[in-house]
């Protein structure tokens, strides 16, 4: 390297002294991350259990005031008893009636294992209660006390003597559902999908780079950087959880957009490093170079993304603030290793970065060539725009109709899960047999005598309006929790339908004013998770507009940073939007319609997940950068050496073709794999994902983008014309530069640099 060249990496941008030191001491550079990441993932272990989310609006006062009462909890349980053809009576069934006794004497033979035991046969009380209305069903309940740990055992112990009583029964169904057993359910399932997403995302990922790559070095060293950030990334929100709440959802989505732009910053650099090589370069100019092109990219790619997703926090829902922390950590630590660790990689490894090639795979898809099929389709459109741009623009429109007509709703534990799984199947069909009984509202009673007498007129009252109500149940408990007091009130429908929240509605607006107007000094507020969810849909409904509108700005702004071009930032958020759009339209179809039913094997609830529109509405809008940013950039270091604008376009998605397309496979194949989990809201994500980043990377970098371009021409990069063309062509092997040659290379921001080779 010249004398020149060095005084700049020594005196360059922070970026490129980032890369220079990196460079010049792999070792120390990639000892530091994997210390780093031990660290992480040390401190995350040895954190402790995470911040509780709570619900947002009234049901989050209302879960406050329980928690602050710091009472031990107990856990209700209900085993269902029935015919396994339901062509029986429960009341006059001997065998029946026996498995019942059966069980409510094995459970009463268990010392302090329940608090209170219930059946249809203790009194006429308990009959009416616990019969189902049609008379096939009776049920046995009973209360688990706390702590945690100690329900846990106890728990273990009931369930080995309702397995038992199936045995000694074969005649009756006999199925538990209840608090501990579907949070059992649901927690395994939830660690079951992250193990078997891990399990799968990295050889998947591993085979698809082999592909690009040709050589498995080179496809390890993006799969390394990828995972060691989610390693990290999980460890650092283990350690944020305990302040900043983030529930089991978040890790999943961690590891998904972890794996996702790990890999994508790497294929970014690789392509540009090989590509400088190719025309020439040392290692360490290559190195340099890079790093202020494609680099810089990643970095601007980085810092869109982290900036939609801080737009999830004027949400105020502790739900997507967990989201946002979670993604924008892995999201950082993958720019971080991107612009350290990788180059560090490079400079050590050298040419050896392509050993252990495999030479059937034929020639890398990340060389420095230009790919005939996507010039040949951008030269067509070129040609066309407003044809081709007109069917794709309808296409797109077309798909994203159906979100429209979107019912955001939230899967319960018996719609999330599938019924394969013996606790969901059996809550179903205790919520079959005895309507309303799953999702109770609670209703938290306080103030002075709350629970010494002051509310027993109001309990009374309630029962009273209950008893003659279709949306309310009369199966209505009161008991007190430290200086609270908790009334469980059953309300008809399946929990999230819209029989529940007008349930819900009538409860909170009709029957508790009149219960308690004669109540001076007692404060109540109406929780549960019919209540929950009703109350986090309300709250993101008045505050989705703020989070859009703040991705929305921010993204513009630093677009036009990037590019000192508004109409070109314009077109890409529009562009960003349209494919949004008709993915969030194909989650519609396929899952509130239940099209994708069969194929991925779940039941349609009739909703999309509430919290899923907005999150992928922010992610996107900050992953569909990396390529905009990428192709972008290509395109005006075209035109700005002097190519008219749609020659620069063609030659600028041809160029970038072969990285965009494996990063977009790599995507692809990472999300999809989400698809094939048991959660509902992760098929939904993962299917979501995928369709985004397929239109992304297809219709919209193929047709759209050299449409919408073409027909700007120059007025879409021009603000004070076209500045001097520069001397450097693109670094390829098909326009070498002569050695010696004083040139002036382009960063992605459009200021040029002096250097000479």
């Amino acid at each position: 390297m010249s004398r020149k060249a060095s005084s700049t990496t020594a005196k360059g941008p922070l970026l490129e002294r980032m890369v220079g030191w990196s460079a010049r001491h792999p070792k120390k550079v990639i000892v530091g991350w994997i210390l780093l990441v031990a660290v992480a993932v040390l401190l995350g272990d040895a954190a402790g259990s995470g911040a509780k989310t709570t619900d947002a609006g009234e049901a989050g006062r209302a879960q406050s005031m329980i928690r602050e009462q710091k009472v031990t909890s107990s856990y209700t349980e209900n085993v269902l008893i029935e015919a396994p053809g339901r062509d029986k009576p429960f009341l006059g069934s001997a065998e029946l009636e026996s498995t019942a006794k059966d069980l409510s004497d094995r459970i009463k033979a268990l010392p302090g294992a329940t608090t209170e035991i219930v059946t249809p046969l203790d009194n006429e009380q308990t009959r009416a209660v616990l019969v189902s209305e049609d008379g096939k069903s009776g049920l046995v309940s009973f209360t688990i006390p706390g702590p945690g740990a100690e329900a846990d055992k106890h728990f273990a112990k009931i369930r080995t003597e309702v397995e038992a009583v199936q045995a000694a029964h074969p005649d009756a169904r006999v199925a538990m559902a209840g608090d501990i057993s579907l949070t059992s359910a649901v927690d395994k399932a939830a660690d079951e999908d992250l193990a078997q997403a891990e399990l799968l995302s990295l050889p998947v990922t591993l085979i698809i780079l082999v592909v690009v790559f040709g050589a498995l070095i080179a496809a390890a060293v993006p799969l390394f950087l990828a995972a060691t950030a989610v390693l990290a990334g999980l460890g650092v929100l283990g350690l944020v959880g305990t302040v900043i709440p983030a529930n089991s959802t978040v890790s999943s989505v961690v590891l998904l957009i972890g794996m996702a732009v790990g890999v994508d910053y790497s294929l970014f650099y690789l392509r540009r490093e090989r590509e400088e090589r190719a025309a020439g370069k040392d290692a360490a100019e290559a190195l340099r170079i890079s790093a202020r092109t494609s680099g810089h990219a990643v970095v601007v790619s980085g810092i869109t993304v982290v900036l939609s997703l801080a737009g999830l926090f004027l949400a105020q829902i502790d739900t997507f603030n967990g989201m946002a922390i979670g993604t924008i950590i892995v999201v950082s630590l993958a720019v971080l290793g991107s612009v350290t660790v990788l180059p560090a990689m490079l400079s050590l490894l050298g040419r050896r970065v392509d050993a252990l090639r495999l030479p059937f795979l034929g020639r890398s898809r990340t060389t420095a060539t230009t790919s005939r099929g996507w010039s040949a389709i951008a030269g067509g459109v070129t040609r066309h725009p407003v044809v081709f741009g007109g069917i794709a623009l309808i296409a797109l429109v077309a798909l994203a109709l159906p979100a429209f007509g979107m019912k955001l709703s939230e899967p319960g534990q018996l719609d999330s899960l599938p019924r394969s799984i013996p606790a969901v199947d059996a809550g179903v069909r205790l919520q079959q047999a005895f309507p309303g009984g799953a999702d109770p509202a609670q209703v938290v009673v306080w103030g002075a005598g709350a629970t010494t007498g002051a509310a027993d007129q109001a309990v009374e009252e309630l029962r009273r309006q209950a008893a003659t109500s279709d949306l309310l149940g009369d199966q209505i408990s009161a008991n007190p929790v430290g200086d609270v007091l908790s009334i469980k009130v059953p309300l008809a429908g399946g929990g999230t339908d819209d029989t529940s929240v007008e349930a819900l509605r009538t409860l909170r607006e009709d029957v508790l004013p009149q219960a308690f107007a004669n109540t001076p000094g007692l404060e109540y507020a109406v929780g549960g998770r019919t209540a929950g969810l009703h109350d986090f849909a309300t709250v993101l409904e008045t505050r989705t507009i703020w989070v859009i509108g703040f991705v929305l700005v921010l993204s513009f702004i630093v677009l036009v940073i990037a590019f000192r071009a508004p109409l070109v930032a314009a077109v890409s958020m529009v562009l960003n939007l349209l494919a949004i759009g008709a993915a969030i339209g194909i989650v519609v179809l396929g899952f509130q319609n239940g099209n994708f039913a069969g194929l991925l094997g779940f039941s349609s609830f009739g909703g999309v997940v509430n919290w899923l529109p907005l999150f992928m509405f922010v992610i996107l809008f900050g992953l569909s950068m990396d390529y905009h940013v990428f192709i972008l950039s290509r395109v005006r270091e075209r035109w700005a050496r002097g190519e008219s604008a749609k020659d620069a376009v063609v030659h600028g998605v041809g160029s970038s073709a072969g990285v965009v397309t494996s990063a977009a496979v790599v995507m692809i194949a990472v999300f999809a794999i989400f698809a094939t989990l048991s959660g509902i809201e992760y098929k939904m994500l993962g299917v979501g994902m995928a369709v985004a980043i397929l239109i992304d990377a297809t219709i919209v970098r193929g047709v759209l983008l050299p449409a919408s371009l073409s027909l700007l021409g120059d007025r879409a990069w021009a603000l004070r014309g076209r500045p001097a063309p520069l001397a450097e062509p693109e670094p390829t092997t098909e326009n070498p530069i002569e050695p010696g040659e004083d040139v002036k290379v382009l960063s992605p921001v459009g200021a040029t640099e002096e250097g000479t080779r």
